[in-house]
């Protein structure tokens, strides 16, 4: 291990703990201000469309009730100008809302007719006048002309008051036929089924709160009705005068009613509106260009969310958290849930008749931990020991595994939190002490490091050390041997590798003090004497001396030998002296020495010296092991040899591990003759000097996120940033063949038949590959970005290649999977392609995208996009892996910000739900489970994200697998019942129960 690994992230570890909850707060203020903008906006947009129609209404209205009745410009005169007034000025759009609201002068109109405050025709009682108050800044200087051009100039406000549809129509016509025929303007009929196209369905529509704004009736559309009206012989003007008062009141009761979100501004008009942020008002058709410009950018918003109002509530009700996940119902139709503050509707499936009587439980089903594939080599150094009872001890995540070499089983130590770092046995094999790193929990908050002691017998947890007094994790453990293993001696990974002693029985500390700056790789009690400890590291070897509490420490001295940048590793000899191995690729030996009084004066102290340099390995001595009789064994990194040395570091015999394991890591005896080796490419190899070497143990060495199991055996694929694919077998545990790659690979899955497997790598292209020959059958490439999911339709005609393009590419597959041929492309998400599902007759797919979009698409009919959603509520899916979707809503935690969940599967029997989080866990949810915080089974062992989950062909095992920790996990399913997770939904949703929710296990 070098340096930089051990001080990762020192920086960005202190930041992220440093001021969570500010952060927090602040992202809550910006989210729920920036809903509260987008609502402002589209509030404001929808009123000034709403007053530019009718801006446009009012003079055709009022030419049509002058055409009707002549009578009524003299009318209009008196109700409108009752002070006299000659003059006035139109108000622009955006303050007509003033100019409509504000009190005026009232007036009689054959002798009933009056004006209220509002503006509308009532009884006589209000009868007292109010005064005009218009805001200057937010008018402009235009002249209305009236129907007759001798007439005196009347107010917009007043000409609102008496200019209304029905003052056009004679008694008893029915108001919204002629509304209606007004509305058949040519071209508008395909305008409204494009909008309903682009909506989705009526049933969509029924959840939709769209504009009850008219749209601007045309002249010629008036004339036309003129024309109607007059072949019928029904009206007259005196008739159309004298029924004005009751049409004006029922429609504007009509219009307050329809414009309901918008009553709430209205009423907030009494007083004069001041716009913020105002300019000056120009040519007033460049106004209305901006106003249109307005208008249109808000009415997809306003036609897809219930109501203002009604979303206004859910914002407010969703301000708790940036990320929060809230759902609401809509009886009978859809449930909606929000991820970031970003709305997602699902439709309720038929099948469920009472939807809030759902019970969510817990699946009787429950995971045991049955293998662990993996060993972390790679970057941990004394990780691996030979126990008495046959069995090796390693780690890997989060987990410690006990694996017997002879009989091929497992048994596992998992009370650790996070990811182990260290590990140490103790003098009489049996006790083991191991350390772990820090972490985070998914607050962001930093976990505490500490020290197990622990029976490697009964795996029962003896100690627990240092909690609390580490910082960002423990490096290096050891037991001292004088004593029989009375003290404990630990190295955190702070700046300043502070090094302790404990009292292993009492959990005390007894010492403290600063080791040093650079990097520390080992440390170990002197065999002969507890009260020396050494440590060695980036260019130094220290040796400590511990009295009443104290310690001081002297630096070995490297003297006429040249210093080596880090020195790797040490033992002790027979002798009792100190043999190093560095990077210079040599092993030196270190003792005392008398003080040079000549050199250093009198009262010099003796010194460690190095007494002995012995060339071992081209590269790094990467560990030595020390056998029974007095030998070593060391090994090298670059040259990967193994070296057998006699006790005075003569060399007798040496050996060669293949090339694709890697580099000696460490090194474990077992009888004399046969060692275990673990290797830097996560590997454990078993042999002797005179035998080959068989690996027992194997694993990524990089991220992984490629998963898939096969249709009908018990294998598995993996493939990951480390550009390998593996084939795993679940019965025998063990790793059946490997091959590179030129790129890496992100996703997999299997053919139906079984025979071949497609990988999707990070550059656009992807393969398929013979599981027997391991040859590359086809391969092509679609865009030129990293491809996330490969999916083969149930019978596996077509296979669906999802990538960051935004792209779902659709293939024809023959000839046993072995050609391929583009069917189609499917177009529509706007963001990268996360996950998508196969319907059970192969002719639909459900997709995720990375915007949180669910999309359908209808792959036998040309890989069009399915526009009603709502269609597709009922459609039952050959799996079920996408993270959005009404059967999975429950999986999603409170305040999840939508990358939270990587992975899911459902199992074949439909009963149980995988869940790959970004929390290091795994959980286990019923299926189905659509209501928000639904219970479950969580499952520790990973020490890094979850990457992906996928369940066997018979729901046996289930198959996690780890991203940065590199270990892939299998699960055994116990316990369950019969019936399937279909049969359960219709079942609880046909029963009401009164019982509360169980807690989420």
């Amino acid at each position: 291990m070098n340096s930089s690994t051990n001080s990762l992230d020192d920086v960005s570890a202190d930041s992220s703990a440093e001021f969570p909850d500010r952060a927090s707060m602040m992202e809550v203020r910006l989210q729920a201000q920036e809903d509260e903008i987008t609502l402002l906006k589209s509030s404001l947009a929808d009123a000034l469309r709403r007053i530019r129609l009718h801006d446009q209404l009012l003079p055709l209205l009022k030419q049509q009730l002058i055409a009707v009745n002549p009578g009524a410009a003299r009318v209009l005169n008196q109700v409108c100008c009752p002070d006299g007034c000659t003059s006035s000025r139109k108000l622009s759009s955006s303050s007509a809302i003033d100019g409509i609201h504000h009190s005026s002068t009232s007036s009689q109109l054959s002798g009933s007719i009056v004006t209220n405050t509002n503006g509308h025709i009532g009884s006589p009682a209000s009868t007292k006048p109010r005064p005009v108050s218009v805001d200057r800044s937010t008018q402009t200087e235009s002249v209305l002309q009236g129907g007759d051009a001798g007439q005196d100039k009347v107010p917009l406000h007043c000409r609102v008051q008496s200019l209304n549809l029905e003052d056009a129509l004679p008694p008893g016509h029915p108001v919204e036929a002629t509304r209606a025929k007004l509305h058949r303007v040519p071209g508008m009929e395909e305008e409204d089924e494009e909008e309903d196209d682009e909506v989705g369905g009526e049933q969509e529509k029924e959840l939709s709160w769209t504009s009850s704004v008219e749209e601007p009736i045309q002249p010629t559309t008036i004339r036309g009705l003129q024309r109607e009206e007059s072949h019928d012989g029904n009206c007259s003007p005196e008739e159309v005068v004298g029924s004005s008062s009751a049409s004006l009141r029922a429609s504007d009761q009509n219009l307050n009613s329809r414009c309901g979100p918008l009553s709430p501004i209205q009423e907030g008009l009494k007083t004069p509106l001041v716009r913020r942020n105002s300019e000056k008002l120009g040519n007033p058709e460049r106004q209305r260009k901006r106003l249109d410009k307005k208008a249109a950018s808000s009415a997809n918003l306003l036609t897809r969310s219930p109501s203002l109002e009604n979303r206004a509530k859910d914002l407010i009700a969703n301000a708790g958290s940036p990320g929060s996940r809230r759902g609401t119902y809509s009886q009978g139709q859809s449930i909606k849930m929000f991820i970031r503050g970003r709305p997602i509707t699902m439709y309720v499936p038929s099948n469920i008749q009472n939807y809030e009587d759902l019970k969510m439980e817990p699946p009787t089903e429950r995971l045991e931990l049955d293998w662990v594939y993996g060993y972390r080599g790679r970057d941990c150094r004394a990780n691996m020991y030979f126990l008495p009872t046959g069995e090796a001890i390693y780690f890997i995540a989060c987990v410690i595994v006990l694996y017997h070499i002879n009989n091929r089983t497992q048994r596992h130590y998992r009370k650790h939190t996070d990811c182990v770092r260290c590990l140490t046995l103790h003098p009489d094999k049996v006790r083991v002490a191991s350390g772990q790193t820090a972490g985070v929990d998914k607050d962001g908050k930093p976990l505490q490091p500490c020290v197990h002691i622990w029976d490697s017998t009964s795996l029962v947890t003896l100690q627990q050390i240092g909690l609390g007094c580490f910082q960002r994790g423990v490096g290096s453990v050891a037991f001292s041997f004088a004593d029989s293993g009375v003290f404990l001696c630990v190295i955190d990974d702070s700046n300043e590798h502070m090094l302790s002693v404990w009292d292993c029985n009492k959990g005390v500390k007894h010492a403290e003090v600063k080791s040093t700056n650079e990097a520390v790789f080992a440390v170990e009690f002197n065999p002969g004497d507890s009260s020396n400890i050494i440590t060695c590291g980036k260019s130094h070897v220290y040796f400590w001396t511990l009295n009443a509490g104290l310690f001081t420490k002297k630096q070995g001295i490297f003297g006429k030998y040249k210093k080596p940048k880090f020195i790797q590793c040490f033992v002790f000899s027979l002798t009792g002296d100190v043999l190093t191995g560095d990077s210079e690729g040599n092993i030196l030996t270190w003792g005392k020495s008398a003080a040079d009084i000549k050199t250093l004066g009198k009262g010099a102290k003796e010194t460690f010296q190095i007494m002995r340099q012995t060339r071992a390995h081209e590269g790094s001595v990467f560990t030595l092991c020390t056998l029974q009789g007095g030998g070593l064994l060391s090994g090298g990194g670059k040259d990967r040899k193994i070296i057998r040395w006699s006790a005075d570091l003569a060399p007798e015999r040496e050996c060669e591990i293949p090339e694709k394991f890697g580099a000696v890591r460490t090194i474990a005896d077992v009888d004399g003759e046969e060692f275990l080796v673990g290797t830097t490419r996560n590997a454990i190899l078993r042999g002797t000097f005179s035998g080959a070497f068989v690996a027992i143990v194997q694993g990524h060495v990089d991220e992984m996120w490629g998963l898939a199991t096969h249709p009908s055996h018990n294998i598995f694929i993996t493939c990951g940033h480390d550009r390998q694919v593996c084939l795993w077998n679940t019965e025998e545990h063990k790793l059946d063949w490997c091959i590179s790659l030129e790129e890496y690979g992100l996703c997999a899955d299997f053919c139906p038949n079984g025979s071949v497997v497609s990988v999707g790598l990070s550059t656009g292209k992807w393969m398929v590959l013979d599981l027997l020959t391991r040859d590359v059958v086809s391969e092509s490439t679609d865009g030129n970005e990293q491809l996330s999911v490969m999916r083969y339709s149930p019978d596996g005609s077509f296979l669906a290649v999802g990538s960051h393009d935004n792209f779902i590419y659709i293939y024809t597959v023959t000839d046993s999977g072995r050609r391929y041929t583009r069917f189609g492309k499917c177009n529509g998400h706007s963001s990268f392609i996360t996950h998508l599902d196969w319907s059970k007759d192969g002719k639909y797919i459900m997709s995720n995208s990375g915007d949180y979009e669910i999309l359908y698409w209808d792959i036998a009919g040309g890989c069009k996009l399915l526009r009603n959603r709502f269609e597709s509520k009922d459609r039952e899916w050959a799996s079920y892996t996408c993270v959005l979707g009404f059967h999975v809503m429950g999986v999603w935690l409170e305040g999840s910000d939508g990358t939270d969940i990587n992975a899911l599967c459902r199992s074949h029997s439909e009963r149980m739900v995988a869940v790959a989080d970004d929390f290091c866990k795994v959980h286990l949810f019923q299926y189905p489970c659509p209501k928000p915080k639904a219970p479950s089974h969580k499952y520790d062992g990973h020490g890094s994200h979850v990457t992906n989950v996928c369940f066997t062909h018979c729901d046996s095992h289930l198959l996690s697998m780890g991203g940065k920790d590199m270990c892939i996990l299998q699960w055994k399913v116990v316990g369950g019942g019969a019936s399937n997770g279909r049969e359960r939904l219709t079942s609880a949703s046909s029963t009401s129960t009164s019982s509360p929710e169980p807690t989420v296990g």
